[in-house]
């Protein structure tokens, strides 16, 4: 009620706080993105500390705080969204043509680096965090994957540039497909926490066959499709190029959701569609404005969710995973992502400078944080099982987006040779 309506002076309550928090967070976000180029630190790690002070004002107002071990579906939801839409925009970056001798960075990323990380992280959960051998899996599972919503400070730039360094094209690749293929672990992790029995060839034959093969030739297909559609109405005049953004929003919520009505994995369709899209048509122009509108969504998905994960932050919170698992955030960011990525490429020949900046910017992010309510959404945990979970990965998460953020200009300056991301 307004001040000037009601029986004496009294002040604003809970909405007008809320509102005051909200501008000031959406007024620091447009500060940073516009000077995103210059700055010492990443727009995430400005949002995270916002979310922490938000947390603070809240808390101190004696204000409800969103909790997600109590209401993980809302976690799943909205980091979901985030995720699908960086899948399709990171697959419309990608201009490389699909061969082996293209693409076989990013395959041994996928099909060394991140089983052999699942296997490492869930060892020490087992052996060291003291976790049962489901939530064991689920940590190394819910880990694994690098973030394409964080990762687009050391991503490849829009569709049709010349310039696609190798580092970059192999992150940014690695980053599409990984959040897809973390799902057969996840699932594997949930299998083996709810001790069902005869799993193992529904898991493999739906989880892990079904699911990746339809996901891929859905997105694939759908991506095609749909580009196709989105010529011939530019053609006679029925779509303006001004909403192209807007129909690669449309574009990866029709993948997505097409997919997952197949029980198959969305994440694989979105960037098989975001690849497909880019590659059915000669015109740069529609990619790009396809690529420039849905990377606006992308910043304001990653503004809202970042600052939502600070919100929940509490000191209490950050002393859940204990000094096991806290131990666990150097141990990965600093030795088993960079050692296993520079050990395993090496074959390729890769100079060591770049497979180390490759192994470095293994983000962990949004992705995390979606497959960690997905878990705790499950039910298969008991409490102190989930909270050490969520509580991990939150450490991680924040570390990353730290430490990573902090060194993405420089590191990229040094090995590439750029000080900034196209576009």
């Amino acid at each position: 009620m307004p001040v000037a309506a009601s029986e004496g002076f009294r002040l604003g309550g809970e909405y007008p706080l809320i509102l005051l928090l909200a501008g000031a967070a959406l007024f620091a976000a447009v500060v940073v993105l516009t000077r995103e180029h210059e700055r010492p630190f990443s727009s995430a790690s400005v949002y995270l500390l916002v979310g922490g002070l938000i947390s603070l004002a809240l808390r101190s107002a004696d204000l409800p705080v969103f909790d997600p071990l109590t209401e993980p579906v809302v976690l799943e939801r909205l980091t979901e969204a985030g995720v699908i839409i960086a899948l399709f925009a990171a697959g419309l970056r990608l201009d490389r043509k699909l061969s082996w001798s293209g693409w076989r960075t990013p395959a041994v990323l996928l099909l060394v680096v991140m089983p052999v990380t699942i296997l490492l992280v869930a060892l020490w959960g087992s052996l060291v965090m003291g976790l049962s051998l489901g939530a064991a899996v689920l940590l190394g599972a819910v880990l694994a994957p690098t973030d394409p919503v964080l990762a687009k400070d050391v991503s490849v730039g829009p569709p049709g540039e010349e310039r696609e360094p190798e580092p970059k094209f192999a992150l940014t690749a690695e980053a599409g497909l990984n959040d897809g293929l973390a799902f057969p672990f996840v699932f594997l992790g949930l299998f083996l926490a709810g001790e069902e029995k005869g799993w193992f060839s529904e898991w493999f034959s739906a989880d892990v066959l079904y699911a990746i093969v339809v996901g891929v030739a859905t997105g694939a297909i759908a991506g095609r499709l749909i580009a196709a559609v989105v010529v011939r109405l530019r053609g006679t005049e029925w779509l303006t190029d001004a909403l192209d953004g807007w129909i690669a929003v449309g574009a990866t919520l029709i993948v997505y959701g097409a997919t997952e009505l197949l029980g198959a994995y969305g994440f694989l369709a979105a960037f098989a569609a975001g690849l497909a899209f880019r590659r059915s048509h000669d015109e740069d122009e529609l990619s790009a404005g396809a690529h420039h509108g849905i990377e606006t969504v992308e910043n304001v998905a990653e503004l809202a969710l970042v600052l939502l994960v600070g919100t929940t932050i509490t000191i209490a919170g950050l002393g859940e995973p204990g000094l096991s698992g806290w131990l666990l955030v150097p141990l990965l960011l600093l030795v088993i992502r960079p050692l296993t990525t520079i050990g395993a490429l090496a074959p390729l020949r890769l100079p060591l400078r770049e497979r180390a900046f490759i192994g470095w910017f293994g983000i962990r992010g949004i992705g995390s944080l979606y497959y960690v309510a997905v878990a705790l959404g499950a039910g298969v945990l008991n409490l102190e099982e989930a909270t050490t979970l969520y509580w991990t990965v939150v450490a991680c998460v924040g570390v990353s987006i730290i430490v990573h953020g902090v060194s993405a200009s420089p590191i990229t300056r040094e090995v590439v040779g750029e000080d900034e991301r196209p576009g």
